[in-house]
């Protein structure tokens, strides 16, 4: 082979390569005119509902660190759904998360506390990544502070507006996250300008705009995907919900406004103009879940905390019972032959270990109350 056939055959492999990387859309927008009287310029890389697990392939998230890194951001920020229904793919969400090479700042979603918010937490700030938990932060990035507001998320309950803002300042810029849009309103009444969200992942199919149909008139979401509110004049107040990376249930997307995305905000008063994905839009009506999902949603996520319980009850009296040992007497005196390595701790948050053990039974199934 010719070094030029050699050359067009290695051309042709790296086009390959580069159509089988998953599409993943940069939309680039500029941040309020708050932002602009406090910033010389910042940018802020908004990423969500990024569901490590089984339905998305591990492609499609090292994509999106991949191009969150090529963006070159000030700061990454994270909106939540980091997992899907389990915690068996904490792994390699520290691996992936922990290449990111810009400080990292993020909130849960409904999904963590589905699957163990305090395991997902922890994964994460073995990845680096800090956790808010209705809490903010000042971070100084090039010599500029900003304030980084985190709400838990408010899908499951555990959200707390009055704590996350307690002493937050008013001569600082702002920005708020919250895994749930509609929190945004709220924040904006706080001084806090700009709010990035998640949690619909603008409805995966897009097409003939049945994302707005779905969520916002059926579901009753105030703000589906894209851009509200107002960036300018008064009342000052906007919020971005992400279409995300990955997806729980089916990886489908169909739609322009449905793709995969990773959102660049440019806050500040130094930022050139450019061409930006979409205007403001208007909300739509909303309509704020009732009491009754509200708790059945809070139930559901102590169902699930304590099927995980019993389950790790389980495994400490079968490692018990594999050592000859049970709860109601003491272990034997050691000897000289005698295997002297302990077995797990007891797991939290189970008062009576006794109950559970004899003949393992069928866990009762636990479903999600809308879906």
């Amino acid at each position: 082979m010719s070094p030029r056939e050699t050359n067009e055959a290695l051309d042709d492999q790296r086009k390959q390569a580069v159509a089988r990387k998953p599409r993943i859309e940069v939309r680039r927008f500029q941040g309020t005119a708050k932002h602009a009287e406090q910033l010389a310029h910042m940018r802020v890389a908004h990423l969500t509902d990024l569901h490590f697990g089984r339905v998305t392939p591990m492609a499609v998230q090292r994509r999106a660190v991949e191009l969150t890194n090529e963006a070159k951001p000030d700061l990454v920020v994270i909106t939540g759904d980091f997992v899907c229904h389990s915690q068996l793919y904490l792994d390699q969400l520290v691996e992936t998360l922990g290449a990111l090479q810009a400080p990292t700042i993020a909130v849960l979603g409904n999904h963590d506390y589905w699957s163990g918010a305090p395991e997902v937490a922890r994964a994460l700030k073995k990845a680096d990544v800090e956790v808010l938990r209705n809490q903010h932060t000042v971070i100084t990035l090039d010599h500029q502070r900003i304030q980084v507001v985190g709400l838990d998320d408010s899908y499951t309950g555990h959200c707390d507006r009055e704590k996350a803002l307690k002493g937050l300042r008013r001569d600082l810029p702002s920005l708020g996250l919250s895994h749930i849009a509609e929190e945004a309103d709220a924040l904006w009444h706080h001084g806090v300008p700009l709010v990035l969200a998640g949690h619909t992942h603008a409805g995966q199919v897009t097409l003939a705009r049945l994302h707005e149909l779905a969520l916002g008139r059926i579901v009753g979401h105030k703000y589906v995907h894209g851009l509200y509110g107002k960036r300018a004049g008064a009342p000052l107040g906007a919020v971005y919900v992400g279409a995300g990376i990955g997806a729980a249930v089916m990886p489908l997307r169909i739609g322009e406004r449905g793709r995969r995305e990773l959102a660049i905000f440019e806050l500040g008063a130094d930022v050139h103009d450019f061409d930006e994905h979409h205007d403001e839009q208007v909300a739509h009506v909303g309509r704020k879940p009732s009491p009754e999902l509200t708790q059945k949603r809070q139930d559901y996520v102590f169902k699930r905390e304590l099927q995980r319980e019993i389950r790790e009850a389980r495994k400490y009296l079968a490692e018990l019972k594999k050592q000859g040992r049970g709860l109601s007497s003491p272990p034997p005196p050691p000897s000289e032959t005698d295997d002297l390595s302990s077995p797990p701790a007891p797991p939290e948050g189970l008062d009576d270990l006794a109950t559970l053990d004899g003949p393992a039974r069928e866990l009762p199934t636990f479903r999600d109350p809308e879906r």
